[in-house]
């Protein structure tokens, strides 16, 4: 039963994207104004909900990458567009962070696996859009962050380090 609802959701999905790509084909998508710029919407939006009807975190992942980053390119071209580039740029960028966040949060809720590692990404562009967007200060507090990432993994090998040697000892 469980793989044929999955193939189900599957051929749905297909046949949505194939319908809007060949409707894309007829159609002058840039005549109807910002309408163009809801396809990733769209389509994240589709497999947002079918991942959550199927339970199945494989479609929520894309469903949040392209729903996060559609709705970024859709302000910053759409409702926002009289911004700055570095404003835009700030704003897609915090859009795509929330579409990180949110995978982690709807697999929480629907499926049995917790998705934890999209915050990682989702933090790195928040912080990344947050400076973009305020400029001054979160600019320069983010070059400060590319110079110094290293002592990071650093500090984080040598966690591991001594955790692995505790451990030795422990064992030993």
């Amino acid at each position: 039963m469980e793989k044929k609802k999955g193939d189900l959701t599957g051929g749905l999905i297909l046949i949505a994207i194939g319908l809007v790509a060949l409707l894309s084909q007829v159609v002058d998508l840039s005549a109807i104004g910002n309408l163009g710029l809801l396809f990733l919407p769209a389509l994240g939006g589709i497999f947002l909900a079918a991942g959550i009807l199927n339970r199945n975190e494989g479609l929520i992942i894309p469903g949040g990458i392209l729903s996060g980053l559609g709705w970024g390119v859709y302000l910053a071209n759409g409702g926002l567009q009289d911004l700055s580039g570095e404003d835009q740029a700030g704003v897609i960028l915090l859009a795509f962070a929330l579409g990180w966040f949110s995978i982690t949060v709807l697999t929480a809720v629907f499926t049995r696996h917790t998705h934890w590692w999209p915050l990682i990404p989702g933090t790195i562009m928040a912080f990344v859009g947050v400076a973009l967007f305020f400029g001054g200060l979160f600019l320069e507090a983010l070059a400060w962050a590319g110079r110094l990432w290293p002592l990071g993994l650093i500090v984080l090998g040598v966690y591991i380090l001594l955790k692995a040697l505790r451990r030795k000892e422990v064992i030993g």
